[in-house]
């Protein structure tokens, strides 16, 4: 528990970093924002790999979540060659499949142990409706990638939550040994 609590600490605090960064450089498509697009996906590849190491539950689920974040870091590098519209387009979409993921690992993992998930469940869902949010902004006239900043925003914070409920139930199996 105490190596998940850690790598959900460390990712929350990245994507809450990534955000602030990506806001104060959002606009315009410079190779800077591209390379912190590219970027935002491999902090998830790297997070899964490390909870995959520490051995936690849903090992298929993670390689594919390892595999899916993986193809859209390069996705994001092609499709900022065509534009903001695009990126937006792959953005949501990984935001879709990745939010069902992230939902399905957070229902796998409920239980005394590792808490209720519930800031994880509430991420995963905001996930897949900010994702499909994304889809016809990306089609339509005037696409921005303001919405990105938020979207990071949130996720890191459910992330740094749910590391702070599990060091809460650990300090309170402690307390009760």
């Amino acid at each position: 528990m105490s190596s998940l609590r850690r790598i959900y600490l460390v990712r929350g605090l990245v994507a809450l970093a990534w955000s602030a960064a990506f806001a104060l450089v959002h606009t315009p498509l410079s190779s800077l924002v591209i390379a912190l697009l590219v970027i935002y996906p491999l902090i998830d590849v790297v997070a899964t790999l490390l909870d995959v190491r520490a051995g936690t539950l849903g090992r298929k689920l993670q390689v594919f979540n390892t595999a899916l974040s993986g193809a859209a870091a390069v996705g994001l590098g092609f499709a900022a060659l065509s534009g903001v519209g695009p990126v937006l387009f792959v953005f949501g979409l990984w935001a879709i499949v990745s939010g069902l993921a992230q939902l399905v690992a957070a229902l796998r993992r409920r239980g005394p142990e590792l808490g209720r998930q519930w800031p994880l469940l509430i991420a995963g869902t905001l996930s897949v409706i900010a994702g499909g949010s994304y889809l016809p902004v990306a089609l339509g006239d005037n696409p921005s990638l303001t919405a990105l900043i938020m979207y990071t925003a949130a996720g890191g914070t459910f992330f740094v939550v749910q590391a702070g409920i599990l060091a809460w139930k650990a300090r309170r199996a402690r307390v009760a040994a």
